[in-house]
Protein backbone atom coordinates (compact mmCIF):
# COMPACT_ATOMS: atom_id res chain seq x y z
CA UNK A 1 0.00 0.00 0.00
CA UNK A 2 1.44 3.42 -0.91
CA UNK A 3 2.53 5.57 2.08
CA UNK A 4 0.02 8.30 1.22
CA UNK A 5 -2.90 5.86 1.51
CA UNK A 6 -1.57 4.60 4.82
CA UNK A 7 -1.31 8.15 6.14
CA UNK A 8 -4.85 8.92 4.99
CA UNK A 9 -6.17 5.83 6.78
CA UNK A 10 -4.28 6.68 9.95
CA UNK A 11 -5.56 10.28 9.81
CA UNK A 12 -9.13 9.03 9.36
CA UNK A 13 -8.79 6.62 12.30
CA UNK A 14 -7.36 9.36 14.54
CA UNK A 15 -10.18 11.74 13.56
CA UNK A 16 -12.83 9.10 14.27
CA UNK A 17 -11.26 8.35 17.63
CA UNK A 18 -11.17 12.04 18.53
CA UNK A 19 -14.83 12.47 17.62
CA UNK A 20 -15.92 9.45 19.62
CA UNK A 21 -13.85 10.54 22.63
CA UNK A 22 -15.60 13.90 22.59
CA UNK A 23 -19.09 12.42 22.59
CA UNK A 24 -20.54 12.33 26.08
CA UNK A 25 -23.23 9.91 27.09
CA UNK A 26 -26.21 11.53 28.75
CA UNK A 27 -27.15 8.55 30.88
CA UNK A 28 -25.42 5.61 32.42
CA UNK A 29 -26.27 1.95 31.79
CA UNK A 30 -25.17 -0.63 34.32
CA UNK A 31 -25.93 -4.25 35.15
CA UNK A 32 -28.69 -4.56 37.72
CA UNK A 33 -27.48 -4.73 41.28
CA UNK A 34 -30.01 -4.42 44.13
CA UNK A 35 -27.73 -2.30 46.33
CA UNK A 36 -27.01 0.16 43.51
CA UNK A 37 -30.69 0.26 42.57
CA UNK A 38 -31.72 1.00 46.19
CA UNK A 39 -29.03 3.71 46.43
CA UNK A 40 -30.34 5.35 43.25
CA UNK A 41 -33.88 5.17 44.61
CA UNK A 42 -32.85 6.69 47.94
CA UNK A 43 -31.10 9.50 46.06
CA UNK A 44 -34.37 10.22 44.20
CA UNK A 45 -32.78 9.47 40.83
CA UNK A 46 -34.79 8.84 37.68
CA UNK A 47 -34.38 5.14 36.91
CA UNK A 48 -35.19 2.86 34.00
CA UNK A 49 -35.11 -0.89 34.64
CA UNK A 50 -34.52 -2.72 31.37
CA UNK A 51 -35.28 -6.46 31.44
CA UNK A 52 -33.58 -7.74 28.32
CA UNK A 53 -32.40 -10.95 26.70
CA UNK A 54 -29.49 -11.01 24.26
CA UNK A 55 -31.43 -13.33 21.91
CA UNK A 56 -34.54 -11.10 21.81
CA UNK A 57 -35.06 -9.02 18.62
CA UNK A 58 -37.52 -6.70 20.40
CA UNK A 59 -34.90 -6.06 23.09
CA UNK A 60 -32.35 -5.21 20.39
CA UNK A 61 -34.80 -2.74 18.85
CA UNK A 62 -35.31 -1.16 22.28
CA UNK A 63 -31.54 -0.90 22.71
CA UNK A 64 -31.33 0.98 19.42
CA UNK A 65 -33.93 3.47 20.69
CA UNK A 66 -32.12 3.89 24.01
CA UNK A 67 -28.83 4.29 22.17
CA UNK A 68 -30.35 7.14 20.18
CA UNK A 69 -31.34 8.89 23.41
CA UNK A 70 -27.97 8.45 25.11
CA UNK A 71 -26.49 11.73 23.91
CA UNK A 72 -29.48 13.89 24.85
CA UNK A 73 -28.44 16.00 27.88
CA UNK A 74 -32.09 16.00 28.98
CA UNK A 75 -31.41 12.49 30.33
CA UNK A 76 -28.14 13.25 32.17
CA UNK A 77 -29.50 12.14 35.54
CA UNK A 78 -31.17 8.92 34.28
CA UNK A 79 -29.73 5.62 35.49
CA UNK A 80 -30.55 2.53 33.42
CA UNK A 81 -30.29 -0.80 35.18
CA UNK A 82 -30.05 -3.78 32.82
CA UNK A 83 -31.65 -6.96 34.16
CA UNK A 84 -30.46 -10.09 32.35
CA UNK A 85 -33.69 -11.96 31.65
CA UNK A 86 -31.96 -15.33 31.47
CA UNK A 87 -29.77 -15.02 34.57
CA UNK A 88 -31.36 -12.66 37.11
CA UNK A 89 -34.59 -14.40 38.12
CA UNK A 90 -34.61 -12.78 41.59
CA UNK A 91 -34.63 -9.31 40.06
CA UNK A 92 -37.38 -10.29 37.61
CA UNK A 93 -39.47 -11.56 40.52
CA UNK A 94 -38.83 -8.37 42.50
CA UNK A 95 -40.23 -6.28 39.65
CA UNK A 96 -42.91 -8.80 38.64
CA UNK A 97 -41.45 -9.07 35.14
CA UNK A 98 -43.09 -11.81 33.07
CA UNK A 99 -41.44 -11.17 29.69
CA UNK A 100 -38.17 -9.93 28.30
CA UNK A 101 -38.33 -6.48 26.68
CA UNK A 102 -39.96 -5.02 29.79
CA UNK A 103 -39.06 -1.42 30.63
CA UNK A 104 -39.98 0.01 34.03
CA UNK A 105 -39.62 3.64 35.04
CA UNK A 106 -39.01 4.85 38.59
CA UNK A 107 -38.66 8.25 40.17
CA UNK A 108 -36.94 7.41 43.41
CA UNK A 109 -38.98 4.68 45.07
CA UNK A 110 -42.15 5.24 43.02
CA UNK A 111 -42.81 3.24 39.86
CA UNK A 112 -43.90 5.74 37.21
CA UNK A 113 -44.81 3.35 34.40
CA UNK A 114 -43.89 0.24 32.45
CA UNK A 115 -44.08 -1.18 28.98
CA UNK A 116 -43.62 -4.63 27.47
CA UNK A 117 -42.48 -5.21 23.92
CA UNK A 118 -42.62 -1.54 22.98
CA UNK A 119 -40.16 -0.44 20.30
CA UNK A 120 -41.75 2.91 19.48
CA UNK A 121 -39.18 5.65 20.14
CA UNK A 122 -41.78 8.25 21.13
CA UNK A 123 -43.50 6.03 23.69
CA UNK A 124 -40.20 4.82 25.17
CA UNK A 125 -39.11 8.44 25.48
CA UNK A 126 -42.47 9.25 27.10
CA UNK A 127 -41.92 6.45 29.64
CA UNK A 128 -38.47 7.83 30.43
CA UNK A 129 -40.02 11.28 30.75
CA UNK A 130 -42.21 10.02 33.61
CA UNK A 131 -39.06 9.37 35.62
CA UNK A 132 -37.83 12.94 35.24
CA UNK A 133 -40.84 14.85 36.56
Amino acid sequence: MPPVRILKRVAFAVAALALSAGAAWAFEEKPFDMDAFKAAQNAGKPILVDAYASWCPVCRAQQAVLGGLKTNPKYDSLVVFKVDYDNQRDALDTFNVQKQSTLIGFKGEKETGRSVGDTNAASIEKLIGTTLN
